[in-house]
C-alpha cells in the first residue's frame, strides 16, 4: 500500500502543467515536497501565499512563513503574499485550477465531508466550502479506512457535508479512484494491494477500470 508520502507524490505527478493549485491542511501539504521543477506548478495557501515551496530543511525554518495549517514552509522565487480577502477572491472567482484536500468521508455521488464530526470540538469550516465551490477540480488525498477499519468511501456521507457532488478524484493508500455516474471507478492500484482488498475497503458502489 502507499504511505502518506506515496499518496502525495502520486498527486503531484498528475497536476497539469502550469496550473495553480491550493493545498488543504494535513496530507495535501506534503505535495509541495514532490513537485518537479519542470512542472511549473504554482501552489496557493489560503492564508495568503502564492508560491508555496517545500517544507524547510531542519534548522532553516522562518516562523513568518506558514501555511494554512500553521506549519512552517518555504516560498518559491517570485512568491507573493496578500490578505485573506485577496486569497479567497482568487478561489471564488475560479482562478485556482485544482484543490487538493483531505476528507473524513467521500460519497459515490461526489459528496464531501471534511470539516467536522458531531460532538467533537472544531475551529470552524475554514476555506473548504469556498474551495470546493470555486475551483475547477477537487482531488481528495486520504487513507481509505479509519483507524477502526471502517471505509471512508461510502454510498452516502454520514457526516455534515462540505459540498455536494464536488469531488472529481480520490487518491488513497490503496489506489486512485474517479467518481462517475454515482460510483467509485478504480483507475489504478497501489503496489502490493489487490482489487479484492479494495472492494473490502470500499462501502460505496465500485467499478474497476484498470
Amino acid at each position: 500500500m502507499w504511505t502518506r508520502e506515496h499518496i502525495a507524490a502520486r498527486a503531484a505527478a498528475e497536476l497539469p502543467q502550469g496550473s495553480y493549485v491550493n493545498l488543504g491542511i494535513g496530507l495535501p501539504t506534503l505535495v509541495a515536497n514532490f513537485l518537479r521543477a519542470d512542472q511549473n506548478i504554482t501552489l496557493q495557501s489560503e492564508n495568503g501565499l502564492l508560491g508555496v515551496g517545500p517544507y524547510p530543511a531542519p534548522g532553516t525554518a522562518d516562523a513568518d512563513w506558514i501555511n494554512a495549517g500553521k506549519e512552517t514552509i518555504t516560498a518559491t522565487a517570485g512568491a507573493a503574499t496578500f490578505d485573506s480577502a485577496t486569497s479567497f477572491a482568487m478561489i471564488r472567482s475560479g482562478r485556482i485550477d485544482v484543490a487538493l484536500l483531505g476528507a473524513m468521508e467521500v460519497a459515490a455521488n461526489g459528496d464531501l465531508a471534511n470539516w467536522m464530526i458531531p460532538g467533537k470540538r472544531v475551529k470552524g469550516m475554514g476555506g473548504a466550502m469556498d474551495l470546493v465551490a470555486g475551483v475547477r477540480r477537487v482531488v481528495i488525498l486520504m487513507e481509505q479506512c479509519t483507524r477502526d477499519g471502517e471505509s471512508k468511501l461510502l454510498e452516502r456521507c454520514t457526516l455534515p457535508l462540505t459540498g455536494q457532488g464536488v469531488v472529481d478524484r480520490v487518491i488513497t493508500d490503496l489506489g486512485v479512484f474517479d467518481i462517475e455516474d454515482g460510483a467509485f471507478v478504480l483507475r489504478e492500484l497501489a503496489p502490493g494491494t489487490t482489487v479484492e482488498r479494495v472492494r473490502e475497503a470500499t462501502a460505496g458502489s465500485l467499478r474497476v477500470s484498470l
